[in-house]
């Protein structure tokens, strides 16, 4: 295979894409004083993503995680929503921009793990999904993937061995 390190950045942009899909379904445009544009998390997603968690607690198997899910999430289901909306958003931009991407790809293997651990008993489909992301992005950490077609490689090469052209960050 001739450059590898393209490849894999390749895979970190496909990957960031399928976070940062986040930005078009749970964000929204608001105007903060009624003047102000801001980014911020769109209430038809607050008021579905309780609905979703009570559809994956339901049956969910794996017992510890679906007392998480009702005695964690379900009472702070405001709270959750935001936290993924954003936590989506940030990991899909990083992987995408190859900005941060380590840590970027440590946060999207959090959230990948709790969507499989939460929907793994739903379709089979989805456990396979989530569990393929769960194996490609310690890859995409290791490979160090955002140093070829990223912004971490234009750090690196800007800023050689500061802080946050290392491990975990880039």
């Amino acid at each position: 295979m001739s450059h590898p390190s393209r490849w894999l950045a390749v895979l970190r942009i496909l990957v960031g894409l399928y976070f940062v899909k986040a930005l078009w379904t749970k964000l929204d445009l608001v105007f903060l004083g009624g003047f102000f544009p801001w980014l911020g998390v769109e209430p038809r997603w607050i008021e579905a993503m309780p609905q979703i968690v009570t559809r994956q607690a339901a049956e969910n198997p794996i017992l510890w995680y679906k007392a998480f899910l009702e005695h964690t999430v379900l009472p702070n289901s405001v709270l959750f929503a935001k936290m993924i909306a954003w936590a989506e958003t940030l990991v899909g931009l990083g992987l995408t921009l190859g900005l941060f991407a380590g840590l970027s790809a440590i946060g999207a293997f959090w959230l990948s793990l709790n969507y499989g651990l939460a929907s793994q008993h739903m379709a089979p489909a989805s456990f396979g999904f989530h569990y393929m992301l769960l194996s490609v992005l310690p890859v995409l950490f290791l490979a160090r993937s955002g140093r070829a077609w990223g912004l971490d490689g234009w750090l690196a090469w800007r800023w050689p061995g500061a802080w946050f052209t290392r491990r975990p960050f880039a």
